[in-house]
């Protein structure tokens, strides 16, 4: 069995390998045909930027992006400057010139990877898939009985913040730089999905597509493995299938068939403020304008942040939205089960926590407030301040760097639910719910605890679970998503997730504890 893992993690490696060299391989050649068509779709008037891609670009071969795409980004930026002063606006491109340069290397491949998509596929993400399975299915015999195995988890560099942790680190941490900052670098992974993306839109690839196809594809790797490790506990078995099928089914498939019926593309289980751009001018004005379904998903979108959202925190706590629903919680819970025990437990963390997420929670409902009478009043500025300005800044700050760069490529040094725990919105909001309006707790039972300290360990929120089992006190934490894994990982049955009623549901209590330095204090106060 340790023989196929070996020849799984290698098959892996050369798949990965792959992959990861593509954005720098490749040969495109731009056609005057191709062009033409480019100008057509996008409108373009700038006679400056045709004349400088006809002349610099067109009809000739490069090698890699890293060759082609300066190029674009000369001309765009050149064409521009000039047209602002002379005060020809009209003839201005908008378009950012990564996204220019991304459009005109998706027309321009050519050569053995935009010619041969389906064994690129097959030689990256077939291997990848293939390589990966084969190194995690043996665990169902190597790990021996059902129970967790977290043996060693400290001992071993992929999950001890070792070297491997740091590459892991490196590789992610890139790979969401690219996806936000240079697509043009994706061209190359777009050809490998060109033909699903056909079969499902109708349209060619684009980075984000690549994206999406990505992440069902690793959650749904990830997921075996999470059925093999907590094969003993249906709780994770079940709330693993249900992230899985919500990511596939609504945040890929669905809003793909949409766009190959000319609706809308939009994620039915996505709540505002995590969406945060539901409100931006461009998607109202693009809901309103398509007709009876764009209307619909106003109307959804509006009941499903307001009306929903709370009713079902006060019945099952956030764990509903957050662990069994949302595709940033599923992919923490599988990608980055291996690593939910570098969470930070510190007083210190906590503090950092409750400012910066609440802090982002303010942000997105000012900036929504102030997108609102922007669009009813029809006006860009309120008090002054540009709104465009102020939703571009939280693009960039939040929906970019935190939520892509950090908050996934950060996971092998600081743990899984670095953006759920310090930065998402929503989490925020569904926190106040359920910290005082709500029926779900969990319940410890003091009497069985062994003070082994699995549960805090385990705790990817970062919560001293340890603390609250050693007192018999129930956990409401505003930032427990209810994953269960505290649960799961404790030998006792200390800790058991419930939902009932609201009397009795905090129940604080005072317990001598070593670290009490005045006892005498304490005694009086009784």
């Amino acid at each position: 069995m340790k023989t196929i893992k070996n020849i799984g993690l290698v098959i892996f490696l050369v798949g990965l390998g792959i992959f990861t060299a593509l954005p720098l391989l490749g040969t495109f050649s731009f056609s005057q045909l191709d062009f033409e068509q480019l100008i057509l779709d996008n409108n373009i008037k700038s006679e400056l930027f045709v004349s400088s891609i006809e002349q610099d670009v067109v009809g000739k071969p490069f090698s890699g992006m890293q060759t082609l795409s300066p190029l674009v980004a000369d001309a765009l930026d050149k064409a521009n400057s000039m047209h602002r002063k002379n005060k020809e606006y009209k003839k201005v491109i908008y378009t950012k010139t990564h996204d220019m340069a991304a459009m005109i290397g998706k027309k321009a491949g050519a050569g053995f990877i935009a010619e041969n998509k389906g064994l690129m596929w097959f030689i990256t993400f077939g291997l990848g898939i293939l390589g990966a399975l084969l190194y995690i299915l043996p665990n169902v015999v190597l790990l021996g009985q059902k129970g967790i195995k977290n043996n060693g988890i400290y001992l071993e560099n992929a999950t001890n913040r070792g070297w491997i942790a740091w590459m892991v680190f490196v590789f992610l941490v890139s790979f969401y730089l690219i996806l936000y900052f240079r697509p043009q670098y994706a061209v190359n992974w777009t050809y490998l999905v060109d033909p699903i993306s056909m079969r499902l839109s109708g349209n060619m690839a684009g980075h984000w597509f690549v994206y999406g196809f990505m992440y069902c594809v690793v959650m749904t790797v990830m997921a075996v493995r999470m059925y093999v490790k907590y094969r003993h506990n249906m709780y994770q078995m079940v709330r693993t299938t249900s992230v899985l099928f919500f990511q596939i089914i609504f945040a890929f498939l669905i809003p793909e068939i949409m766009v190959r019926l000319q609706m809308p593309y939009y994620d039915f289980k996505n709540a505002f403020p995590l969406d945060y751009d539901f409100f931006f001018q461009w998607n109202l004005r693009s809901l309103i304008n398509s007709g009876g379904i764009g209307l619909f998903i106003l109307v959804w979108g509006t009941v499903l942040t307001l009306v929903i959202v709370p009713v079902m925190v006060y019945f099952f706590g956030k764990r509903w939205y957050c662990s069994w629903v949302c595709g940033c919680g599923g992919l923490a819970e599988t990608l980055g089960d291996p690593y939910r025990q570098h969470s930070s437990k510190t007083l210190l963390s906590w503090r950092v926590e409750r400012w910066l997420i609440h802090g982002v929670l303010v942000f997105a409902v000012g900036m929504t407030l102030m997108t609102l009478y922007s669009f009813f009043s029809e006006t860009g500025t309120v008090l002054g301040i540009k709104t465009a300005s102020v939703q571009n800044t939280y693009s960039l700050l939040i929906g970019s760097i935190f939520a892509g760069v950090i908050g996934t490529g950060f996971y092998p040094i600081f743990g899984n639910r670095v953006w759920c725990r310090f930065g998402c919105p929503l989490a925020a909001y569904l926190g106040f719910v359920q910290r005082f309006k709500s029926r779900f707790r969990i319940t410890t039972n003091g009497g069985q605890c062994i003070s082994c300290g699995n549960c805090s360990t385990y705790c990817e929120q970062g919560i001293d679970v340890r603390a609250y089992a050693q007192k018999g006190e129930n956990i409401i934490r505003s930032s427990c998503v209810g994953c269960g894994i505290c649960s799961a990982v404790c030998p006792r049955g200390v800790l058991k997730l419930e939902n009932g009623p609201e009397k009795g549901r905090i129940n604080p209590t005072e317990v001598l504890l070593g670290n009490d330095v005045d006892l005498m204090h304490l005694v009086n106060d009784k």
